[in-house]
């Protein structure tokens, strides 16, 4: 499949045994899949097998999906064999995959579900964009000599944006641009005072209001997407009364996870299943009965995002175990993978959650300690101590009370 055409094999067996092949190639306006789609049922087709490339598939699966049996292929797994490569001999080899059961078909989630999924994503993509503005407001200030986050926690906030917008309106005097500050911000007045002595200019000003005005229509664009979204997912609100428990989980990030998956588990045989096609599964590798270690495996990377910022917030959760399992990992691994180990957990706690519908129950941050040997425990200690030059003797709590 390609932007403006799609080329099509039709396979099966001849009268007198053998395979019979026709191809042809047809355009992928609305006329030229319609053209596909009686060209494919006068064939009396049972199976439609497509390459998913990039969006083009999008509106060929869409125009056949209402009456033939449409498997969507990751074309990782329908590389054509070393050889003669053109567009019509890629159509007969998927053809010929497709007949043996060589491929297995992608997750392609109901119509609702695309149109929710459609949503989320343009939404991630305007928060994205927003993140990235604030930024280009902090390089702004710091051009002009203003050190505002070196006393604020955080640029844009009800402070910040007082004082920037007094800024581009001309205020000069840092004394009344530090008097803006609000609530928290008002005892540090005096190192607010000397960190905007700066040089703003009117280059500054007209930057920064640009800025703030399209951070404005940011905040309008989200605002109405994530009403969009609400409206979608009225149905799903025992999903979030299940999940919302979950340290790390917010409205948002279920929205992702409903938007991905559907919110239906019977997809995923096990939870497994799941972590791998989110992508946030260990990768194997072996070869002559050695291992080694390889990245995490491809998978959903809209999924795979929220489930990391997901685990990193929920780490910062007191009393979580997902916040012991982090430290525990991150001593011998790195903080990132820990990270990505805790959203393994995460998905998988999703999976189970849905799929039996439990009530969440945190382990608990003494998850791991509670596991060890008392004894094994003791000795450690006591070697530690030893290292340190001291003597130790130890005994019982019974023996003490007897």
């Amino acid at each position: 499949m390609h932007r403006d055409s799609v080329v099509a094999c039709f396979r099966q067996l001849g009268p007198r045994g053998g395979i019979v092949r026709e191809k042809e190639r047809f355009t992928t306006t609305t006329a030229g899949l319609q053209v596909l789609d009686t060209w494919l049922a006068e064939r009396r087709v049972q199976l439609v097998a497509m390459e998913a490339t990039g969006v083009y598939w999008k509106p060929v699966l869409y125009a056949l999906e209402h009456r033939f049996t449409v498997w969507l292929c990751n074309a990782r797994n329908v590389k054509k064999v070393p050889g003669r490569k053109s567009d019509l001999s890629d159509a007969e080899w998927l053809a010929d995959v497709a007949a043996h059961g060589m491929v297995r078909p992608s997750f392609v989630p109901p119509l609702p579900i695309r149109e929710l999924r459609e949503l989320t994503r343009y939404r991630k993509t305007q928060i994205d964009a927003r993140v990235a503005e604030i930024q280009r407001l902090e390089k702004v200030l710091q051009d002009a000599g203003v050190k505002l986050t070196s006393v604020a926690s955080k640029v844009l906030t009800q402070s910040g944006r007082s004082i920037i917008e007094a800024l581009i309106g001309g205020e000069q005097d840092t004394a009344k641009l530090a008097a803006l500050a609000k609530g928290k911000m008002r005892p540090k007045i005096p190192a607010l005072t000397e960190a905007l002595a700066g040089h703003f200019g009117s280059h500054h000003a007209v930057a920064c209001r640009r800025i703030l005005e399209h951070l404005d229509f940011l905040d309008e664009t989200i605002e109405a997407l994530t009403e969009q979204i609400d409206i979608r997912t009225d149905a799903f609100e025992a999903v979030y009364k299940s999940l919302l428990p979950v340290p790390g989980f917010d409205r948002l990030t279920i929205d992702v996870i409903i938007a991905e998956t559907g919110a239906d588990m019977s997809r995923f045989s096990t939870a497994g299943d799941l972590a791998s096609w989110a992508g946030v599964c260990p990768g194997g590798h072996e070869s002559a009965g050695k291992r080694r270690r390889v990245s995490t495996t491809l998978g959903n990377q809209w999924l795979r995002r929220a489930l990391i910022e997901a685990a990193r917030a929920a780490v910062r959760t007191k009393g979580s175990y997902f916040g012991a399992q982090y430290r525990q990992i991150a001593r011998r691994r790195g903080p990132n993978k820990a990270a990505v180990a805790v959203a393994h957990s995460l998905i998988e706690l999703v999976w189970h959650l849905l799929s039996t519908g439990e009530v969440f129950q945190d382990l608990g941050d003494d998850y791991f300690a509670r596991r060890q040997d008392p004894q094994r425990r003791a000795r450690r200690l006591v070697a530690q101590l030893e290292e340190l030059g001291y003597t130790v003797n130890i005994e019982a709590a019974e023996a003490v009370a007897a």
